[in-house]
């Protein structure tokens, strides 16, 4: 669990640093994203959007590791995979071809799309989100493309639908896959031609505007069951991004952590509240099924039953006290990491044969994740030997 701590460590560091959200360095022009511009911020603020990340060289291909707090709109990562998300992100955002976010529930799919529509030339335009699952069945054409005046019963005046609105700006189609195969003809034909009817309406109504989709299952799966279309998927899914669930970048939470720890004190006018370095442990090895949103729940519930300025173990939910057991646990079939290596190697003051031991690896299996792990390197070099 060692990794635990030194996440903290890191967590403590970044708090020190003074920034009113999160320390980052440069800031991102959406107009200059073709180009791929960045900027330095030299007014140090942290609004807008904003990320902080590199490239390096390795045997010549590019590869990015991210160094330092990232916050980009409103998405926060420093793990390689959010990172390559940032990079996607930007890359669409100045094309309006259909893009389709794929993720499990609470990985923050809503926060992707928000932030292709604010990087783009449609950010002065609406964003206008809709969960197809949340729709009655018998209002959901209603909801998408509006109805005249009494075409049935409850019609009582013309209503817009969603898409109108969203005319001029994005629309994001959150679960996409829960749209009936009647609403999916009715998707396919607005894609292919920007056109539809309302409900009771015989004029065609055009209309400018991108189309984001997003669920949580799995499409091909879906056309496989015949409950999704062929035709539909191959429109929707141009360009697809895949978020990472929690679970599979860990070294984020403690930065997560931090975030709404400080939201939650600002919200409650509440002097700053920390997590201990054994909470983050607790923290940084639960399975997070929920992902972010649970993560966030989590800490909303520690916040409201911590008494002081440090969130301990003891705040935290059940269901993660729980899973103290697992501190004790180590075998030699535990995958490594980034985080885990280089609080080892701190510990044993860069001595990577004892580094090893710990981590109950033999030592060609720790210099062989080391030396694919240019960046970690440098960083381990400042330890010792």
């Amino acid at each position: 669990m060692d990794h635990a701590n030194k996440a903290y460590n890191q967590h403590k560091s970044r708090r020190s640093c003074g920034a009113d959200i999160l320390p980052s360095e440069l800031l991102f022009n959406p107009q200059d994203s073709k180009a791929g511009v960045l900027k330095k911020n030299a007014n140090n603020q942290t609004t807008g959007e904003i990320i902080s990340f590199r490239d390096i060289s390795d045997s010549g291909n590019r590869k990015t590791e991210d160094k330092k707090s990232c916050h980009f709109s409103r998405i926060i990562g420093e793990d390689r995979k959010m990172i390559e998300v940032f990079r996607q992100i930007i890359n669409v955002a100045e094309y309006d071809y259909p893009v389709h976010i794929f993720g499990e529930t609470g990985t923050g799919k809503e926060l992707v799309a928000e932030a292709i529509h604010n990087s783009s030339l449609r950010r002065d335009g609406p964003f206008v989100p809709i969960n197809c699952g949340a729709m009655p069945e018998g209002l959901v054409e209603s909801e998408l493309f509006g109805h005249m005046k009494g075409s049935f019963s409850g019609a009582i005046r013309d209503k817009k639908g969603r898409f109108e609105l969203a005319d001029g700006g994005t629309i994001l189609l959150d679960e996409v896959a829960e749209l009936s195969k009647h609403m999916q003809a009715k998707l396919l034909r607005f894609l292919q031609d920007g056109k539809f009817e309302k409900v009771g309406g015989e004029k065609t109504v055009r209309i400018n505007v991108r189309v984001i989709s997003a669920t949580n299952k799995d499409l091909k799966e879906e056309m496989k069951a015949n409950r999704f279309r062929d035709d539909l998927y191959y429109r929707i899914n141009v360009v697809p991004i895949a978020l990472p669930p929690l679970r599979e970048r860990k070294s984020d939470i403690p930065l997560l952590v931090d975030h709404f720890l400080k939201q939650a004190a600002g919200q409650y006018n509440r002097d700053s509240v920390v997590a201990s370095d054994s909470a983050i442990m607790l923290l940084t090895e639960y399975k997070w099924s929920g992902n972010v949103r649970e993560l966030q729940n989590a800490i909303q519930f520690a916040f409201v039953k911590s008494k002081g300025d440090k969130i301990t173990p003891d705040d935290l939910p059940m269901e993660i006290n729980d899973n103290r057991l697992f501190q004790t646990i180590r075998g030699p079939s535990r995958k490594l990491d980034r985080v885990q290596v280089e609080s080892a190697i701190k510990k044993t003051g860069g001595n990577k044969a004892k580094a090893a031991r710990l981590l109950n690896v033999g030592r060609a299996t720790l210099y062989r994740f080391i030396n694919d792990h240019p960046n970690l390197q440098k960083r381990i070099c400042a330890y010792g030997n």
